[in-house]
């Protein structure tokens, strides 16, 4: 199946007719008006590189051979061993399409390769000692977080050469590789350096999923339980009815969730009218004010996908409080995602700040804030599959939230 979004994104500077821009002192005005398309595939197949693969071949433009240099996160090679070489195999039985730079490279993964400019750096040296030029391709196979860094790297090197993801995991697949997004975290913030770049292709390999560890392939679905919340409530249905497939691993029932999440996303991102998120509303980041603080505090022994499933469990609480959803849809949510396999609290979340004796969490909103710019804004559900913007949040509400996460978390279904 083959998905293609296209972006148009205009800068705009103020200006004045020409008879108001020249002023007492000489000043003078100019409207300036660029219009900027991107397009890309998203494709989503099965043994990528398989000899019977053609997806890579086929997303190249008509020409010579490109040169690919491919970046792998090394704990894919735990599973898949024989990775480095199929790759190298496929390159060779496909010549005609591409020049393989090197032999591929491998790379930290998890969020160690993000917190450490240090490995953005290497990786930009790598492309430098491979020559490569602007019409080259880097290939970045892994999770999220290995996409990003490299991302950062393909962004800055040469102003942008172009990068094809690869994701390994749920949440990459199904989130993060499909966005115009790279970054990297600095001084305990999550995502503070990076990017807005649109990749060349996204490939998604649902065979690379198999091998998942199981936090990682539940966990992962929370950013399409977050979509779901504020776009489209029948996808909410199909959790629902396909999480027991899913906490026995079913790989068809998976793939179809995946793909259903992409694509939202990917509507999203090309009609919703931000793609860069330049606004102070994002609504895509709906029940992440806390899961990056969250993260950040437990020096990300939390992973992403696990903190979002807690972020928004978190945010169920509040905006039924709030009179936006009702407690039977709260509870309804919050029980389909521990069948999927999530757990729903850590105890870092009643951990309190030294500076100011409230809960550590709390900073989060403030972080969030800086991170968007201007006003505060958090996206909230209104309803099940709609969404509203508020922006305050109380302390106290964020305390009882808190307080019936850990009530409940034995529980094995919210009521």
């Amino acid at each position: 199946m083959l998905a293609a979004v296209v972006l148009v994104y205009y800068t705009q500077l103020e200006t004045a007719s020409h008879a108001q821009r020249q002023g007492a002192q000489g000043s003078m005005k100019y409207k300036q008006h660029i219009q900027v398309n991107f397009d890309y595939d998203v494709v989503f197949t099965r043994d990528l590189f398989g000899s019977h693969n053609h997806t890579l071949a086929e997303i190249l433009p008509p020409g010579p051979p490109a040169r690919m240099a491919f970046f792998i996160d090394e704990g894919m090679l735990k599973h898949w061993p024989m990775l480095v070489d199929k790759i190298m195999m496929w390159c060779r039985n496909h010549e005609s399409h591409v020049t393989l730079a090197e032999k591929p490279m491998v790379v930290p993964g998890g969020e160690d390769v993000k917190n450490e400019q240090v490995f953005v750096h290497r990786m930009t040296h790598q492309l430098q000692r491979m020559q490569l030029c602007r019409h080259s391709y880097v290939v970045a196979i892994g999770g999220g977080a290995v996409l990003d860094a490299i991302g950062v790297a393909a962004a800055v090197f040469h102003r942008g050469v172009r990068l094809i993801r690869v994701p390994t995991t749920v949440l990459s697949q199904d989130d993060s590789a499909v966005g115009v997004k790279n970054s990297i975290n600095l001084d305990g913030v999550k995502n503070l350096i990076g990017t807005f770049a649109p990749p060349y292709a996204v490939l998604n390999d649902a065979l690379f999923l198999e091998t998942l560890e199981s936090r990682d392939w539940s966990s992962g679905l929370s950013e399409a339980f977050k979509v779901a919340l504020i776009k489209d409530a029948s996808l909410l249905d199909e959790l629902e009815k396909l999480a027991p497939a899913i906490a026995n691993r079913n790989l068809d029932a998976m793939e179809h969730l995946v793909r259903r999440c992409a694509i939202l996303h990917l509507e999203h991102i090309a009609a919703g009218g931000d793609p860069f998120e330049s606004g102070s509303a994002r609504p895509l980041d709906f029940g992440h004010w806390s899961a990056h603080k969250l993260e950040t505090m437990t020096h990300f022994d939390v992973r992403h996908g696990e903190a979002v499933a807690i972020g928004i469990a978190l945010d169920l609480y509040c905006a039924a409080r709030l009179g936006l959803i009702s407690e039977a849809e709260r509870n309804r949510v919050c029980a389909a995602m521990r069948r999927c396999g999530m757990k729903l609290w850590h105890p870092a979340l009643s951990r309190q700040s030294s500076v100011t004796g409230m809960l550590a969490i709390v900073a989060g909103l403030e972080e969030f804030r800086q991170h968007l710019g201007g006003r505060l804004t958090l996206t909230m559900p209104d309803g099940l599959g709609q969404k509203r913007e508020i922006h305050d949040l109380p302390a106290a509400l964020i305390e009882d939230a808190i307080n019936w996460l850990k009530t409940t978390q034995t529980q094995p279904q919210i009521a």
